[in-house]
């Protein structure tokens, strides 16, 4: 029987002191409830990364309150449980010596799976906030390049089992789906060459070394001529989620002109804590900014999210035979 591997990858902001791969069992629980291919079997892979940036962040809020002028400040508690955090996991990420230990916990975690996938098997990316920006960072980015960097080794052998990403894109397992929840991918997205640019340097050179575009476009393309159909990604973005922002409107424009390779859709979470003659009201007032942090974890306990993902897997397009043995 094929296999569906659903790799979940969170966010900033995710700490759990116990059991700390259980942040997607109940997503997981909603998905396979939903499915109703019953000749595939699904199979979850947790990537848990949120403590690795701990002692860091302990040291800077160590400075913080060893400031005479610290407790002048407001929103003291705001600014150490989320404001640290949040900032903190995307710049401490950015850099190489963090980035690389997490590229080693996906690589720990998600490669004992992937490694023994047979053919038939699709893999299916279900990101979280900056998750889908640490994921796509290491799947394409060429800042990983160099062999003698911390995180080379990691980041390769990542590659090296997915179809279409180098160092051996015609092997490894094929994707059925991109999922992106609460996602600031669209704001990262500012890092990417501009076209213009691009065009005028040598195909050898790159102007950042934190691009995505031209290595996601040649997945893109290698599934759909391995496929002979778009793969298929759901955003899904509460509208109180300030890190959320719509994609359908930009993938194509980055690296899908014609939308020949992409079948993007954009979900938005109904909030469902208010009925929907007050949401218009509620959206306006101090209360929404209370809401937040719910807002941006919501996606992990919707049904909705639930029930889209189990369709999207359901109609997901398996591989054809002439490309059965690449694998």
């Amino acid at each position: 029987m094929a296999t569906d591997y659903l790799l979940f990858v969170h966010g900033v902001h995710t700490r759990f002191r116990s059991t700390p791969a259980g942040y997607a069992d109940e997503l997981f629980n909603y998905i396979k409830g939903g499915i109703g291919n019953s000749s595939r079997s699904l199979e979850k892979i947790v990537i848990y990364w949120g403590d690795i940036n701990d002692e860091q962040e302990c040291q800077l809020y160590r400075a913080y309150e060893a400031s005479p002028h610290w407790k002048r400040f407001w929103f003291r508690e705001f600014r150490q449980k989320v404001m640290l955090q949040f900032a903190g996991d995307a710049a401490l990420y950015l850099s190489r010596y963090v980035g690389s230990k997490v590229a080693d916990r996906i690589k720990d975690q998600a490669l004992e799976y992937l490694s023994d996938s047979s053919e038939g098997d699709r893999l299916h990316l279900v990101t979280h906030s900056m998750g889908a920006v640490i994921l796509f960072d290491i799947l394409f980015s060429h800042r990983w390049d160099d062999p003698s960097i911390p995180g080379y080794k990691s980041v390769n052998a990542i590659r090296s089992v997915i179809f279409g990403v180098s160092p051996n894109p015609m092997q490894g397992i094929k994707l059925g789906s991109i999922t992106t929840m609460g996602s600031p991918i669209a704001i990262f997205s500012l890092m990417d060459v501009d076209q213009s640019v691009q065009e005028a340097t040598n195909a050898q050179s790159h102007v950042s070394t934190h691009d995505i575009t031209p290595r996601l476009e040649q997945l893109l393309l290698s599934l759909y001529q391995a496929m002979n159909a778009k793969l298929p990604w759901r955003n899904f973005a509460h509208p109180g989620d300030p890190m959320a922002y719509p994609l359908a409107t930009l993938l194509p424009y980055l690296v899908d002109g014609e939308s020949q390779y992409l079948d993007v859709e954009d979900v938005v979470i109904r909030p469902t804590h208010l009925p929907d003659f007050l949401l218009g009201l509620f959206s306006q007032t101090p209360l929404a900014l209370i809401r937040l942090r719910a807002a941006h974890s919501s996606y992990w306990h919707s049904q909705q999210v639930a029930d889209k993902l189990a369709q999207t897997i359901d109609q997901a397009v398996e591989p054809l035979e002439a490309y059965a043995g690449a694998r």
